[in-house]
């Protein structure tokens, strides 16, 4: 048959189908077998082996599937999505909110054909590749009504869906972008799945809290699970697995990584993948495409040097943001190592630094393992530098005993695993117990609460790691802590007792430890009157920090080194005057670079980071058992200048020599800055002189300001069309304003411009 006979004989089922007015099915399931039919004979001519299996989730309310997926000689083609004839192929301008939702979801599919029988359009992950319409109205005129032009570029738009095949780039960027979206489907899919009780993902998600993340809810589960098979099939791809179903990927992994070939078995077992198929399918197939070798010799000597942070970027910003996924660059985390290095030779007597032995170091975030190996790298110089080549693989095995790091995210740790190992190994180290001590944990849970309850055989791997990483916290003595943890300043309503608290045990405490750790910061700005301030504390960073003092200088006892690069807001905060004197107290002596960064203010200054905060390099030493009593000598230094200044002045930093440092004063709460001259430093604050201060106006919520105006009144529209029962949660209720009250206008008469910021020039709704 030739595509016109096929279309016809299309033509015509359709007529049949739609013109029975005793069937009560929808149109567009009415549609489904003589699409199927005609999919498959047009499959069929062009020599492919065809399935056309209809859609039906095992998910109620899955957010809508494709009507028809499309297997080609056991491989997945793509799908296919019905509507009702009339309706139209372009999905940009159907109409509604399931429409609209539809195809936020589906246009992250490779290769999608959008039909209502009259009209087909071929895409490509959202992009119109193709498009003809075929007929006017087929129900009513059949085959009558075929224009037989259309119907031959209809023959090319089907063979061009039947007979693709992915194109995978093969640069790292690019594949991190490539892979994306497809794993954001996924996501989505796991989303929707997990919020249903009953189904098999909602029963692996309780179960990956009882093993693993006890805080983690729905989002961050469903983030875990797609991020776990993106990186556990990719990995398995690049280390040889051609087949990349679940098991046979998970036998390539257990050799480099047997937790995360695990996790892989526990996930995508079965039945969960029959819940989610529409993100899984479409990934495996682009991965099973990939041409590992090829995308190796590409990459060059470090692949993943900055794949997460772009995968990151083009698969939820927000979440980046939220874990301050940011590529340190390799400038300052040499200055940090080799200032750290410096100390550990010249005070502690460490002739090999992070490869002699005693010197246990851990990355609290160790991200894609950008900090280890930069140790790594620099104690494997010494080595050679001081015992020539011979030395090298004692060292290196030395490292591997030395090294620990805790990493939340799967897809960083994953990729930290074969970097890390790859480096130690071809160094000739030897494992300790054949693995990395660089484990899946979150480093601000407990370190006394062991998992509870029964442990199945496919969750004893995540059991074992979650209590490895406790042990470290517990009872592993560390001398030197150092990395970039993440900054995000977490605000959160009074009475939201809804959205989950960051900071865990650092925070909260437990049974063990019924008065938080992080109490020591907070009590002595209560004990000032400067509470109101305290609401900047509640920063990951400061968790961070809080947890690296506890661990080094409380949890055991004795000397340390902690280095790490943050925020730069503890420097001179009231609010942070508590954190400076908990380090004046732990440390013996502390330098620290202000970078500066600040891209909000009036004085704006370029950021060694992708971020408008400003941030701070801190290095502190304490020699012996430290005396709490005494405060540390606090150094400070400013770099300014361009960025690539900056970065040029910290790649000539290799001991603190090198700085010209100023003296900071060694009150315990006094800000982490020298005291400046002249008369303007001996005048009272202002906060003297007015000691009452409060916040002013807040918004408590993002959506009332927008750089134009036009945003703002499709925003208003879009409160205005919602249901009464929803409008609470797209208000964003707080608990002195409720969508169901009436209140007096604060500003009666006045049309003025009101700033949102000092300098910032947004538009905003009042």
């Amino acid at each position: 048959m030739s595509i016109h006979q096929d279309a016809a004989a299309f033509a015509d089922a359709v007529k049949r189908a739609l013109s029975q007015p005793a069937v009560s099915a929808a149109p567009e399931d009415q549609l489904k077998t003589p699409a199927k039919q005609f999919i498959e004979s047009v499959g069929a001519r062009l020599g492919r082996r065809m399935q056309t299996p209809t859609e039906v989730s095992p998910v109620q309310g899955a957010g809508g599937r494709p009507d028809i997926g499309v297997v080609a000689d056991g491989l997945l083609c793509g799908y296919v999505e019905l509507k009702r004839p009339g309706l139209g192929a372009d999905p940009t301008r159907l109409r509604g909110e399931q429409n609209r939702s539809q195809w936020a979801k589906f246009r992250a599919l490779p290769n999608l054909v959008y039909t209502d029988g009259n009209a087909w359009t071929l895409f490509r992950a959202g992009e119109r590749a193709a498009s003809v319409r075929i007929a006017d109205d087929l129900p009513a005129s059949g085959a009558a009504g075929l224009d037989g032009g259309a119907v031959g570029r209809l023959g090319a738009l089907l063979q061009d869906f039947l007979t693709w095949e992915p194109v995978v780039p093969h640069e790292p960027q690019d594949l991190a972008r490539f892979l994306a979206p497809l794993a954001h489907l996924l996501r989505e899919e796991v989303h929707t799945a997990v919020r249903q009780d009953g189904t098999y993902i909602a029963n692996l998600a309780a179960e990956w809290r009882a093993y693993l993340f006890p805080d983690a809810d729905d989002n961050r589960f469903a983030d875990a699970y797609a991020q776990t098979l993106t990186y556990a099939m990719l990995l398995a791809r690049v280390s040889g697995a051609e087949n990349l179903e679940p098991d046979a990927a998970a036998d390539a992994l257990d050799r480099g990584n047997g937790l995360l070939a695990q996790t892989l078995r526990l996930l995508a077992q079965r039945d969960a993948r029959r819940e989610i198929d529409l993100g899984f399918g479409p990934l495996k197939r682009a991965l099973e495409a990939l041409d590992p070798r090829d995308f190796l010799e590409r990459a060059g000597r470090d692949p993943w040097l900055y794949f997460y942070e772009d995968f990151l970027a083009a698969y939820d910003r927000d979440l980046r943001n939220a874990y301050g996924v940011y590529y340190t660059p390799q400038e300052v985390v040499r200055c940090q190592v080799n200032l750290v290095s410096d100390l550990l030779r010249r005070r502690f007597n460490k002739r090999y630094a992070f490869a002699d032995e005693g010197v246990t170091f851990i990355d609290p975030a160790v991200g894609t393992g950008t900090y280890p190996l930069v140790a790594i790298d620099h104690a494997l110089e010494l080595a050679r530098e001081r015992g020539g080549e011979g030395a090298i693989a004692g060292c290196a095995t030395q490292l591997a005993n030395n090294l620990f790091g805790f990493e939340i995210l799967v897809g960083p740790y994953a990729v930290a695993h074969l970097r890390i190992g790859q480096r130690l190994k071809d160094a000739g180290a030897e494992l300790p117990d054949g693995r990395l001590r660089v484990y899946l944990a979150d480093t601000l849970d407990s370190p006394n609460e062991h998992p509870a309850g029964l442990v199945t055989a496919m969750g004893r791997k995540l059991v074992e790691e979650r209590e490895r990483a406790r042990r470290v916290k517990a009872e592993q003595d560390i001398l030197v802590c150092l990395g970039n943890p993440p900054y995000d300043r977490q605000q959160i309503a009074p009475d939201d007792a809804e959205t989950r608290r960051k900071g865990g045990w650092v925070r909260e405490g437990d049974a063990e430890t019924p008065r938080p750790i992080l109490e020591d910061f907070l009590a002595p700005v209560r004990a000032a009157g400067q509470a109101v301030h305290l609401k900047n504390v509640y920063n990951d960073y400061v968790y961070f920090w809080r947890w690296a003092l506890w661990k080094l200088f409380e949890r055991q006892d004795g000397r340390g080194i902690v280095s790490f690069i943050t925020a730069s807001s503890y420097l001179v905060g009231p609010g942070f005057a508590g954190m400076r004197e908990e380090m004046r107290r732990a440390f013996d002596e502390l330098w620290l670079i202000d970078l500066g960064g600040d891209n909000r203010g009036a004085r704006r200054s370029e950021n060694v980071f992708a971020i408008q905060t400003p941030v701070a390099v801190a290095v502190g030493v304490r020699i012996g058992n430290g005396d709490r009593d005494t405060p540390a000598r606090v150094r400070y230094a400013q770099v300014e200048g361009t960025r690539a200044a900056k970065l040029a002045r910290l790649a000539g930093i290799g001991k603190p020599d090198d700085v010209a440092w100023r003296d900071c004063p060694d009150g315990w709460g006094d800000r982490f800055l020298p005291v400046g001259t002249g008369d303007y430093f001996a005048w009272p604050a202002l906060t003297d002189v007015f000691p009452w201060q409060h916040s002013g106006v807040q918004f408590k919520r993002s959506w009332p300001i927008s750089h134009d105006a036009q945003t703002l009144t499709e925003r208003w529209k879009f409160l205005l069309k919602k249901l009464p029962e929803e409008r609470a949660v797209v208000f964003v209720e707080t608990r002195d304003r409720k969508i169901d009250r009436i209140y007096d206008d604060g500003l009666p008469g006045s049309n003025a411009t009101s700033l949102y910021r000092c300098n910032d020039n947004n538009k905003n709704i009042i």
